[in-house]
């Protein structure tokens, strides 16, 4: 059996408010990251997230010497702020842009340690069938992050649909669309939300993790999606700083870009989660 433990958003609204406070109710001390002798306790999103760390717990890990737990969080806060604490010791859930955005707001020192994956976003709709069948004015739910909005208001540039001001990169938001030909609306929500709004939106731009775990597949639901060529945005490994050298951790870097790993994201996810390494 997983050892793993299923957490809601709900439960954790409260801890993830303040850095000092202990997610999860873990009993793991705050100096944890400096002990190596026990399990490496590893925060995850369930999907893809999760699921991979779980592989690696049941296929690889006792081979490779590693005590691994798993321990699953539904939001994008509170894996950073047990790794800060010292609840947890490693979490892997986020790309570089939205940690860079996390250090710089919540005054955290996460660093990333390996790149394992990428989950192309992408736009649904319950409604039509292609992004040019949307009609004029309709209403489109982006993820209300920073990093996340601006990812998708960058994808729906490049198909077109708007036009970003120059330069605006990884900051935008929709006041900096200088050109929008089908009025099109934008209902910002949590990025966890965003699958859920469909049947009250004409669309909605979701993060892959979140369309896996409510049965969407990017690879062919998909009606416009991100290129993984080039691609900023994949999925990491991340240790508070100062802890990348964990012998530990190092031994799980090394199993999370296994042969063994690529081959279970090809064949479990068909093209809706990609190996980066």
């Amino acid at each position: 059996m997983r050892n793993t433990a299923k957490i809601t958003t709900a439960v954790l609204a409260a801890g993830a408010l303040t850095l000092g406070l202990g997610a999860c109710g873990s009993d793991k001390g705050s100096d944890s990251a400096s002990d190596t002798s026990g399990p490496l306790v590893v925060a995850a999103s369930p999907t893809p997230h999760a699921e991979i760390l779980n592989f690696v717990k049941d296929k690889l890990a006792k081979k490779a010497g590693l005590d691994l737990e798993v321990k699953e969080f539904t939001d994008y806060v509170t894996p950073n702020t047990a790794t800060e604490d010292g609840s947890v010791d490693a979490n892997y859930f986020q790309n570089q842009p939205y940690l860079d955005d996390f250090n710089k707001k919540n005054g955290t020192h996460i660093v990333p340690v390996v790149t394992v994956h990428l989950e192309p976003l992408g736009l649904y709709s319950h409604k039509v069938k292609s992004a040019d069948a949307l009609k004029s004015g309709a209403t489109i739910a982006v993820p209300n992050d920073s990093v996340n909005e601006a990812r998708a208001l960058k994808l729906l540039a490049a198909n077109k649909l708007i036009t970003l001001k120059d330069g605006v990169g990884n900051d935008a938001t929709p006041s900096d669309i200088t050109g929008n030909p089908k009025k099109l609306k934008f209902k910002e929500l949590e990025a966890a939300q965003t699958p859920r709004s469909l049947d009250d939106v004409d669309a909605a731009v979701i993060n892959g993790n979140y369309a896996i775990e409510t049965d969407l597949k990017p690879a062919s639901d998909a009606l416009v999606l991100e290129s993984a060529t080039d691609n900023p945005y994949g999925n990491f490994l991340a240790v508070k700083d100062g802890d990348e050298d964990d012998p530990r951790v190092r031994k799980l870097a090394k199993l999370l870009t296994s042969a063994e790993v690529k081959k279970f994201i090809e064949d479990k996810y068909d093209g809706s989660v990609i190996a980066s390494f």
